[in-house]
């Protein structure tokens, strides 16, 4: 019988003391927000530091267009078409409204053109255009779209159109849509820097990019903004500081300044009020784990890479942490098998974890050992015990 071992593990000694006290807020350290709707990640730990209705489908404007840049992005990796494949402009492209790139029918833009008439002027004929280049019409782009949302683990996104345009069906999260521009920063290095590229001239008529903050010093560089009367003036970004960067969605605010004013606020908190530590270091022995039926009768269990984690620095926090693995751990087991995780608790926010591998190769136990095994076992029935009794395993 299997049973989980918890073992605690003194956090003393990364030196903090007691824990913050809870406040209303919706992050850490009492930080709120204005937007209806938000969601904050730091890319490097994974760790959450914001979520505010993050899961509920809502509006998302403009900000879908990084669903059209991510596709034509695809595209372009895997050489179904270059940079610069000419596009042809629709009627329909043509006489979109809003936020325009002014594409005439008589045009040929190539992808390179339609990416900075998206990223950087929004436009919404330049996003028609793209999903009719890609998949013939913008209903059936809108169908790859949405299945390729739920590939990415955006599970609350529905996507109807290319340039985010009212529809009551269009619907993204802000965790889905923190999720989108994660990926694309992570998996298309090489194009987002066109997120922050200030201007763009098409025709005659030069735009400025409609991110705030690109030039401002707090390290904000991408991705979308995104405005209806029904979704408020909205938010996805990027911004990075030193080795840290965070991702970042909000919603429903009253105004364009009101708009600038967050994005600041939360890159101040995000990279002012967090401090990234180091939890264990790789080869550290954190627990001795019971091997059935092995050479030897333990295996350790290591982290395979440094462990950090994200943690506040206003006031002090105690870290706890604990060791989780199945008990015993049947051989033969692997050095780098993962048979475990450690999991630390932050202070007013949610668990991490990290996976635990073995450090060791164990062999499986000779005639000998499974003999043993198998008589102290008919031992254990005889007594109406069982192996591996949570009384007999358990580590305080």
């Amino acid at each position: 019988m299997q049973n989980r071992l918890l073992a605690s593990i003194l956090a003393g000694v990364f030196g903090f003391g007691a824990p913050l006290a809870l406040q209303a807020q919706d992050g850490p350290g009492g930080f709120t927000t204005r937007a209806t709707s938000a969601y904050v990640l730091d890319l490097g730990t994974g760790t959450v530091l914001l979520e505010k209705n993050a899961d509920e489908p809502l509006p998302p404007a403009s900000m879908s267009k990084l669903m059209t840049l991510e596709m034509l992005f695809e595209a372009i990796k895997e050489e179904r078409l270059a940079l610069d494949t000419p596009f042809s402009v629709s009627q329909r492209a043509y006489q979109m409204g809003g936020s325009r790139m002014f594409l005439e029918m008589r045009e040929r833009p190539t992808a390179e053109d339609l990416i900075r008439g998206i990223a950087i002027l929004s436009g919404n004929d330049a996003a028609v255009v793209v999903a009719e280049g890609l998949a013939g019409t913008e209903d059936a782009y809108a169908r790859l779209a949405t299945q390729r949302a739920r590939e990415l683990g955006m599970e609350n996104t529905t996507i109807t159109n290319a340039s985010g345009w009212p529809d009551p069906l269009h619907l993204m999260s802000k965790r889905d849509l923190v999720t989108l521009a994660a990926y694309m920063i992570d998996e298309h290095p090489e194009f987002y820097p066109y997120l922050s590229e200030r201007e763009f001239t098409w025709n005659g008529i030069t735009q400025e990019n409609r991110v705030p903050l690109l030039q401002a010093g707090v390290g904000l560089d991408g991705l979308k903004t995104g405005f209806t009367s029904e979704a408020g003036y909205s938010l996805t970004g990027s911004a990075q500081q030193g080795n840290r960067r965070i991702v970042f969605a909000y919603g429903g605010l009253n105004s364009t300044a009101e708009r600038v004013q967050e994005a600041e606020s939360i890159i101040n908190w995000a990279f002012r009020q967090f401090a990234e530590v180091s939890v264990v270091q790789p080869g550290t022995v954190l627990a001795e784990a019971p091997v059935w039926l092995g050479e030897v009768e333990s295996v350790p269990l290591v982290v395979a890479e440094e462990a950090r984690a994200l943690v506040p620095t206003i006031g002090s926090a105690t870290l706890n942490a604990r060791v989780e693995y199945d008990s015993p751990l049947p051989a033969p087991i692997a050095a780098g098998d993962v048979l475990g995780k450690l999991v630390v608790d932050l202070p007013e926010m949610d668990s991490v974890s990290f996976e635990l591998v073995a450090g060791a190769d164990v062999a499986e136990g000779g005639f000998m050992v499974r003999a043993q095994a198998a008589a102290l076992r008919l031992i254990a029935l005889a007594r109406g015990q069982a192996l591996g009794d949570p009384s007999d395993t358990a580590l305080n």
